[in-house]
């Protein structure tokens, strides 16, 4: 018989994997009496597991819906599977889960042996992530990811490789603060110690991240929160276009589509304003697709002769 903890689990795993249980059925797998099998399954729900049982002939047990999420076993297979999908739910960031699912993802590689972490490796490395126009998206490194979110969650010291705008290639010697998830990149929030000043770096930018091995204390963030220390330095910054387009819908139906990659105001007889600061006209043309009503460009003219030149295109589809 094995010992206690080891039988838990074992029960654990089989619950979380079966509707219903039998209880004979459930003491035969674990080779113990009904007695025994009773005894852990009250250690379970000890453990805040909401194991239901069933008396009678056919009584058994099942594992049901609890108030709390309690710690989940899970298979070599399962968690191949579950790493994978944070994986690709990281470089294609969903509304609401994109960040929560890199912390997920750093939890879980953290304690993830050696012989799994080379097949998530491999098979990272034989599939190709393609867009609708089949060219291949260039997204960031789910691996550089967790590194830098394992840095934050410890306040460990990060040294990573840094490309400036201008080409400039830069050694930065950090302490990492927070990601954060802006429309379609990933940006860290640091504080870089050689330049004595906070900084947000883009993470597509960044490469061969590693922990300094040495601790901080945090320090105050020059901010409310890190999506703001990064949207003000976004609006300072030298971008290309400064794009403002009257939309024919009201704002929060303008908000509901593109809300997160622009700033959407109010305005009259159910029309809206919308603001974005990008460095291509591809995007905002896009988005004015997405929302599916009439608009007039206000601002560059630069977007109304491509708005113009992409209709003419699409008129002439067959």
């Amino acid at each position: 018989m094995a010992n206690t903890s080891t039988r838990t689990l074992r029960l654990l795993s089989l619950l979380q994997t079966h509707r219903y249980w039998s209880g004979a059925e459930l003491a035969e797998r674990l080779g113990v009496s009904a007695r025994t099998l009773r005894r852990d399954v009250d250690r379970l729900r000890e453990l805040g597991y909401p194991v239901e049982a069933q008396r009678g002939v056919d009584g058994g047990y099942q594992l049901a819906a609890g108030a709390a999420l309690p710690p989940l076993v899970i298979d070599d297979e399962e968690a191949v599977a579950l790493t994978v999908g944070l994986q690709a739910a990281a470089q294609n960031p969903v509304e609401g889960i994109a960040e929560s699912s890199v912390r997920v993802l750093a939890k879980v590689v953290q304690v993830m042996p050696v012989r799994l972490r080379r097949r998530i490796d491999a098979l990272r490395a034989m599939t190709v992530s393609a867009g609708w126009d089949g060219q291949t998206r260039a997204g960031v490194d789910p691996a550089v990811l967790t590194t830098i979110a394992v840095a934050c969650r410890d306040n460990e010291r990060l040294r990573f490789s840094y490309t400036a705008a201008d080409g400039r290639h830069t050694e930065r010697h950090t302490e990492p603060h927070r990601l954060v998830s802006l429309g379609r990149r990933w940006y860290l929030v640091a504080y870089d110690l050689e330049r004595h000043d906070w900084r947000s770096f883009r993470v597509d930018r960044l490469s061969a991240p590693q922990g300094a091995g040495s601790r901080f204390r945090p320090r105050p963030l020059p901010a409310g929160d890190a999506a703001e220390f990064v949207r003000t330095g976004l609006d300072s910054a030298p971008w290309s276009y400064w794009v403002e387009v009257v939309v024919r819908a009201p704002a929060e139906v303008v908000r509901e589509r593109v809300g997160r990659w622009s700033t959407v105001e109010e305005g009259d007889d159910g029309e809206c304003l919308v603001r974005m600061v990008v460095d291509s006209l591809e995007w905002p043309i896009t988005a004015l697709g997405l929302i599916g009503a009439d608009f007039r460009v206000v601002s560059p003219p630069e977007l109304l002769d491509q708005v113009r030149e992409w209709g003419a295109r699409f008129s002439r589809a067959q």
